[in-house]
């Protein structure tokens, strides 16, 4: 049972990685059950105590519970990369497949070109820049009040898009000059249909595993926005806000409270790294042709 587990996440790296990135989400899933405390809760005469009992990670410098906030901040860290992902994804496979399947044309140039240059600036620099100019307060749509996180979340997707789209359109290049293309057309089949039922499904394999090493890009870009207090502001717990911090802290003798937040950050991007990993070996046609011949 575990070799074929193993087998399916592309070996033991894999499947290490998936058992990790399950515990995450299901630590995040389950904030509000197993936090010890409330995150935002202050008590000045519990200020920075040392992990012990009462506080396995001990309290920061207004008594709220360090573990507390290092759950809640995993929250938080994983709705943002997550929905940031799925937006990205959308916008990504959906311009992608349409560049690569009408491939040759004005519209795969005018795509291609417009996603090259946002392509062009490192992710951390577009999110720095926009959130900066935008600003970080609430803002408000049709009546609807949203907080910054939801503003990163989009800024994340669509910085995602140019990435994702030009993976999924050398897998639609490639699918749509196939033979099986040529034949669905002669049977009469719209070109609407052949994207999405035949050359769709046989371009995910390469978008899945670029969207889990995203998630773990995500996370740190997540995390570098808070820090320098663009991304989800205090007192709600982020891992980058704690860090931030915890630099007020450094050299006074409370190594708890950056360890913690930097151990989650590091283990949450080590998780998503080796899912991502695996699953490439595990989606690789020549992977499979060798695990099945040995």
């Amino acid at each position: 049972m575990i070799r074929r587990l193993m087998a399916m996440f592309g070996g033991a790296g894999g499947f290490i990685g998936a058992v990790l990135v399950l515990l995450i989400v299901a630590d995040g899933l389950a904030a509000p059950l197993i936090a010890p405390y409330d995150p935002l809760a202050v008590d000045m005469t519990a200020s920075l105590l040392e992990p012990g009992s009462g506080h396995l990670f001990g309290t920061d410098q207004a008594g709220r519970d360090v573990l507390s906030r290092v759950i809640w901040g995993g929250r938080a860290s994983l709705e943002v990369s997550v929905l940031a992902m799925v937006i990205g994804c959308t916008g990504g496979i959906s311009l992608g497949l349409l560049a690569g399947f009408f491939s040759g044309g004005w519209l795969e140039q005018l795509l291609m070109r417009l996603l090259d240059a946002m392509a062009a600036i490192p992710l951390l620099i577009w999110a720095i820049a926009l959130v900066g100019i935008l600003g970080v307060g609430p803002f408000t749509v049709v009546g609807i009040t949203f907080g910054n996180e939801v503003k990163l979340l989009v800024l994340l997707g669509v910085l995602y898009v140019p990435t994702l789209a030009r993976i999924t359109h050398a897998s639609a290049l490639a699918e749509s000059r196939a033979n099986y293309v040529a034949a669905r057309r002669l049977q009469g089949v719209g070109s609407l249909r052949i994207m999405i039922s035949d050359v769709l499904p046989n371009c995910l394999s390469p978008v899945i595993v670029q969207a889990t090493l995203l998630l773990a890009i995500g996370i740190i870009i997540e995390a570098s926005v808070s820090f320098v207090g663009l991304g989800v502001q205090p007192p709600d717990p982020s891992w980058g806000n704690m860090l931030a911090d915890a630099r007020n802290y450094l050299f006074s003798g409370e190594w708890w409270l950056s360890v913690f937040p930097g151990a989650a950050i590091s283990l949450s991007v080590v998780a998503f790294n080796l899912l991502g990993d695996g699953l490439r070996d595990a989606l690789d046609p020549r992977h499979t042709t060798q695990a099945l011949t040995a």
